[in-house]
């Protein structure tokens, strides 16, 4: 894909150079076609494949720590303690590993509801032109919501048999009751004391 994209923005430099340089040789009818290719489809379809790449991209784990400040936020998938929740999720790969941030903060990306593309841009805003912030004040707005574990974990057997997740299940489903904040699931990213935990190191 990428290949084929860098092809279509050669071949577009090409084309826009040689009508800039002759624009005597769109007389001819032939000519014309070559030229509205050249100068409006190529770029066009350059656009939408270079968006589709980059969407693509952006939902790699890779790409999320590749921000200084999501730095900690990376080493704190390694962590080695069963309580800490994004830890076990990427490390018994019950998330996808490449994709472990998206997996869990869909919503709360730039491609995610308009509030929060905004809130994507300001940090993008904030890591190369202003100060980023501190990583351990890095909160999200509005706070986590249920419906993001939900998304994965209704409807699974181990979830729903559970005798304290199905006695609270409205409640969980309602946002009454958080997953993260009700003493049940709350240790996260503890990117503050990340230097004091044990850390986990995967066999080569």
């Amino acid at each position: 894909m990428i290949g084929v994209l860098i092809c279509q923005i050669v071949l577009s430099i090409v084309l826009a150079s040689v009508f800039l340089i002759r624009p005597s040789l769109t007389r001819a009818t032939s000519w014309k076609i070559l030229a509205f290719i050249g100068l409006c489809v190529l770029p066009a379809l350059c656009i939408v494949g270079g968006m589709n790449t980059h969407m693509q991209r952006s939902e790699q784990t890779r790409f999320c720590v590749s921000c200084h400040v999501m730095i900690p936020y990376g080493q704190s998938l390694y962590v080695d303690d069963a309580s800490h929740i994004p830890a076990q999720h990427f490390q018994n790969h019950r998330v996808p590993v490449d994709m472990a941030c998206f997996s869990c903060h869909a919503d709360y990306t730039i491609y995610g509801p308009l509030k929060d593309k905004m809130q994507g841009l300001k940090r993008i805003y904030m890591q190369y032109v202003s100060t980023p912030p501190d990583p351990a004040a890095i909160r999200i707005e509005g706070g986590f919501k249920n419906a993001q574990c939900l998304h994965c974990h209704l409807g699974a057997r181990a979830f729903e048999e559970n005798p304290v997740h199905s006695a609270m299940m409205d409640s969980l489903k309602s946002e009454q009751t958080s997953c993260l904040t009700s003493g049940c699931h709350d240790t996260t990213h503890d990117v503050a004391n990340l230097s004091h935990l044990k850390m986990w190191s995967p066999a080569p």
